[in-house]
């Protein structure tokens, strides 16, 4: 008998269309400050209005994240169990508003399984682990038992990405754990991944093009049981270049589903036009 499940993730997350009328879904919005406009990561948002408003502000757009609150509400429920996703923690603050959410619903509500996962990765990364706890949970599989699992699947999940432009990690200080990178020409762009949440340089190449075959081989290069997976791209604004990332992995490994998105707002910030994000 499956247990009773809310999923709750923050706004970086990217779910297919299918579950936004889902009550079981819910995505908790990020803020988005762009030359002193705040823009909410909610329904409302419009991915090109936004990029636009990038481009024409000579500021580097900010994120900020939900309150406790909103995610202690979120967790009043009828579900007995809730599963929520967050950035990496070394990316946002969301992890541990989403902590201290739990920390006051207890205090004012008491007793519930909620579980807060800190993704370690964002975008579909996020996606990958609510995915896998709905599997869990309509198998029926024990809250104790699915946390420990999800945290098995987060620390063996990859996480990749090559971005035509990088300035909005690098000016909000999300590139500090790369010591020397070498895109000093606006032609070179490297592949980048995540080390236990935190961005690393994995390699580079010559253009756009040669940067996603390479992680195209990266990808395929470091799967494991990729048969039992679904390979999972993010794209801001470029279907184009994801179709022809998941053509270059499947020419290489079988992958049990794939999955393709465009980005939300948080995602749409930092990823910029053009940046395509991939997790396996």
């Amino acid at each position: 008998m499956s247990m009773s499940y809310k999923i709750i993730a923050d706004s970086c997350c990217e779910f297919p269309e299918k579950y936004r009328e889902d009550s079981r879904f819910e995505r908790i919005a990020l803020g988005l400050e762009v030359g002193g406009e705040l823009i909410m990561d909610d329904e409302s948002f419009d991915q090109g209005q936004f990029l636009r408003k990038v481009a024409a502000c000579p500021e580097c757009p900010k994120s900020s994240c939900p309150s406790p609150d909103k995610f202690k509400e979120a967790y009043r429920t009828e579900a007995e169990t809730v599963f929520v996703f967050t950035l990496s923690s070394k990316l946002s603050g969301s992890y541990n508003s989403a902590e201290l959410g739990k920390k006051l619903y207890h205090e004012e509500f008491g007793e519930k399984n909620i579980f807060v996962c800190d993704s370690h990765s964002a975008s579909c990364g996020e996606t990958q682990l609510a995915f896998r706890a709905v599997q869990w949970a309509e198998e029926g599989l024990p809250f104790e038992e699915i946390c420990q699992k999800l945290i098995a699947y987060r620390d063996n999940m990859h996480t990749y990405f090559v971005l035509d432009n990088l300035e909005t990690l690098r000016k909000n200080g999300r590139l500090s754990g790369i010591k020397a990178l070498v895109a000093s020409t606006l032609s070179i762009k490297p592949v980048m991944g995540a080390d236990a949440g935190e961005i690393i340089q994995l390699g580079q190449a010559v253009g756009i093009k040669k940067a996603l075959a390479k992680m195209a081989e990266a990808v395929a290069k470091e799967a494991v049981h990729p048969e039992e997976k679904a390979l999972m791209i993010t794209h801001c604004n470029c279907p184009d270049r994801a179709e022809s990332v998941k053509e270059m992995i499947l020419a290489k490994i079988k992958v049990k589903d794939v999955l393709i998105m465009d980005t939300k707002g948080v995602s749409s910030m930092y990823a910029n036009d053009g940046g395509v994000i991939v997790t396996l």
